[in-house]
């Protein structure tokens, strides 16, 4: 019998540490159970994570492909590099553009040696990851707040926290691990959980309360609270004077609390109760529902704004953005996607030559901007873009307008890497099979900066490679001088990439594989072989990690004349966190007689990105449309449950789920369906180049009209 296999979850970015046991007979797990010896989730586990590890239904790739008269077909792995290699290679000697796009599902390793690749190889501005299609706009609000990204918070604090404010979020479906601990910790007297969702979620349903706002009205409603707590006098001022800077124009530019209530369409009730539980020890959680919006960015600084001004940047609260995929952090700091590794600013002179002499190359040869994210990437395929390489990635049905994405995918050389079938190897002129998890080695980094190992309890199919291998191999066969080993050992890349982030915010140097096999996790900044950290940012009188209670009379508290125990500092020119201004703003698509419904999607419990792990290419179940009874009374376009969802951009055919838990004027859409994006607006956020998935225009049409055509089957080939 196989021996059990410590590593950890690749589903989410909880992190959750595994036991995995390989089969006995042939590839793949046979059994997968929580690890109680990880400090993460002591054992715990979702049945997703490990139904999804064990017994995926996914198509697996299992052989190179090349396509031959138009058809895709097996071949070796020579034969599939080599035509890889000439496109790539066809590219750079006709002046041209490759684009890169990876993904939050590779392990740091991986990671880095796409990056570096992309970047130090390729030379190449079009290289992203999918992961700014959820956590840009909450990266560049911790950038611009705190001058470095990633929560300040982490999991110990949750059972510390007084109030848990769940903003645009369901962790009851996308993280249940970790929403079993906040709502554990809300069970406790005098604790409570609030969510703020325009649709009654999962999380609601658990909460003491739920706050719906009308859907993108987000900002809004977070200055309506603020103006509630400024105009009540309950602003930390100590803390604010201390440790911020930018309040004051703040709080001149702060709408009356009634208005922007009404603008928000919540109640004054509603106001005063987010208003209360600010007023305490409180942790902000947020996702998707903030991020993915023209405004997200700004709205993610207003609950940063929130919690600064409450002085809720001590342990057991603060500003806590939920990172969906497993590596989404780890392809933030170690990619070279928005910064060079260790969040070294991507512009600055003296970090470019530290990048370019730590790989040995002319420093001319690296991109002089990050480019313009995945979807200024798709504008550009066919056009200053020829080849395209896909990593652990599936942009045909995860970009917005994703029909769009496809067209502009279908006029480039497509090399796909993947190691399950997606709508995007359907369209490559070159797969690449890569191995999953339980088949990997390397490290991954969960939303709380916490480091980990990920091990292989299985070996791969003989046809299928890691993706370490893989994007090394195409380094060392175009590049020798920046890649010196086509298979490198990952614990060699680990120790360059985490060397380069020595000094840097998110200095990973004192993390090694030996600490990691000690000690299971180890969160950053870690600069020396002791560190291990705690809240970022505060510094308390018991080293960094113990609560520090805000009572009136405290002596400790900032701002009065005691002893001076806690203390702040910023990696920001002043040293001090920032407050931002914005206000709400339109949307890019409002709803009107035409097109008189608003779309959003979210995500689902037994799905996870655009679910091609838990779902056939070819033969996907119908999208189910989730709408309020009373908008389905009101249609006249619903037959036998059955509707056609249309947007400016394209139509899809759905069945119809009556929920009352979704708001009337609603379409709610699984975000992981193929279908889903056919319909979404690629607007961005200026700011961090996110897309507004939540909300667009959007009318219900009758199966049999002619509209009805457009949406058509979906079929091979099709998304």
């Amino acid at each position: 019998m196989s021996d059990w296999v410590p590593t950890t979850c690749m589903r989410c970015a909880v992190g959750c540490g595994h036991l995995q046991r390989g089969a006995d007979i042939g590839n793949g797990i046979d059994v997968v159970r929580g690890d109680a010896a990880h400090p993460v989730n002591q054992g715990l586990a979702c049945q997703r994570g490990v139904r999804e590890t064990s017994d995926p239904e996914g198509e697996w790739l299992t052989r190179p492909m090349v396509r031959r008269d138009g058809e895709l077909v097996s071949t070796t792995w020579d034969v599939a590099l080599s035509e890889a290699l000439q496109a790539f290679q066809g590219a750079a000697d006709a002046d041209g553009e490759v684009a890169v796009l990876g993904s939050g599902q590779q392990t740091n390793e991986a990671a880095y040696a796409l990056g570096k690749l992309a970047r130090g190889g390729f030379g190449t501005r079009y290289y992203d990851a999918n992961t700014t299609l959820c956590m840009a706009s909450a990266v560049t609000a911790y950038y611009q707040a705190f001058g470095s990204d990633a929560p300040p918070c982490s999991y110990d604090d949750i059972p510390e926290a007084e109030a848990h404010v769940v903003w645009g979020a369901n962790p009851a479906a996308a993280h249940p691990v970790m929403f079993r601990w906040i709502r554990q910790a809300a069970s406790e007297d005098g604790v409570e959980l609030l969510a703020v969702d325009p649709v009654e979620t999962e999380t609601a349903e658990a909460a003491d309360a739920h706050v719906a706002p009308d859907p993108g009205q987000d900002l809004a409603l977070a200055r309506a609270v603020l103006a509630r707590l400024v105009e009540t006098d309950r602003v930390d001022e100590g803390f604010v004077a201390e440790a911020t800077e930018g309040f004051d124009d703040l709080r001149d530019a702060l709408p009356d609390s009634d208005v922007a209530a009404e603008r928000a369409g919540v109640s004054t009730a509603d106001v005063d109760r987010l208003a209360d539980a600010f007023e305490r020890d409180a942790l902000c959680y947020w996702g998707m529902g903030v991020n993915q919006h023209v405004q997200g960015t700004d709205i993610a600084r207003a609950l940063i704004d929130l919690c600064l001004a409450t002085g809720n940047l001590r342990p057991g609260s603060g500003p806590f953005s939920l990172t969906g995929q497993a590596n989404s952090m780890g392809t933030r700091v170690c990619s070279c996607k928005g910064t060079w590794p260790g969040q070294r600013p991507f512009a600055d002179p003296d970090e470019r030559r530290t990048v370019a002499e730590e790989w040995d190359i002319p420093v001319e040869r690296l991109p002089p901007d990050p480019g313009p994210g995945p979807v200024g990437i798709a504008d550009a395929l066919g056009d200053e873009v020829e080849v395209a390489y896909t990593v652990a990635t599936n942009p045909v049905a995860g970009m917005p307008d994703a029909s769009t994405a496809k067209e502009s995918l279908e006029d480039v050389f497509l090399v796909a890497q993947d190691a399950f079938r997606t709508e995007t190897t359907d369209l490559a002129d070159v797969i690449l099979p890569a191995a999953t998890w339980g088949e990997s080695e390397g490290t991954a980094m969960n939303m709380e900066r916490t480091v980990s190992r990920v091990r292989a309890a299985t070996e791969a199919p003989s046809g299928v490679w890691s993706d370490l291998r893989i994007v090394s191999t195409i380094g060392a066969r175009l590049f020798p001088e920046l890649f010196d080993d086509p298979d490198p050992d990952p614990e060699t890349l680990f120790d360059e990439f985490s060397g380069l982030t020595a000094g840097t915010n998110a200095d990973m140097s004192g993390i090694t594989y030996d600490r990691l096999e000690d000690l299971k996790a180890l969160r950053w900044p870690a600069p020396d072989a002791e560190a291990d950290a705690g809240y970022r940012y505060y510094d308390g009188d018991d080293g960094n990690r113990g609560y520090v209670p805000r009572d009136d009379d405290d002596d400790t508290a900032v701002g009065t004349d005691g002893d001076g125990d806690e203390s702040w500092a910023f990696p920001t020119a002043s040293g001090r966190a920032g407050f931002s201004t914005a206000r709400q703003e339109g949307l890019p698509e409002p709803v009107d007689d035409e097109y008189p419904l608003t779309l959003t999607t979210a995500r689902e419990s037994g799905a996870y990105n655009t679910g091609v792990r838990s779902r056939r290419v070819d033969d996907p179940d119908p999208v189910v449309a989730r709408i309020n009874p009373e908008t389905v009374a009101e249609s006249d376009a619903i037959t036998d449950g059955e509707v056609v969802v249309e947007s400016r951009r394209d139509a899809v055919s759905a069945s119809v789920d009556p929920d009352p838990a979704v708001p009337e004027g609603l379409v709610w859409l699984p975000i992981h369906h193929p279908a889903t994006n056919r319909l979404t607006i690629d607007a961005l956020d200026p700011q961090s180049k996110e897309p507004n998935f939540k909300q667009c225009a959007v009318r219900l049409v009758a199966p049999t009209d002619e509209a009805a055509a457009t949406a058509g089957a979906l079929v091979p080939g099709d998304d």
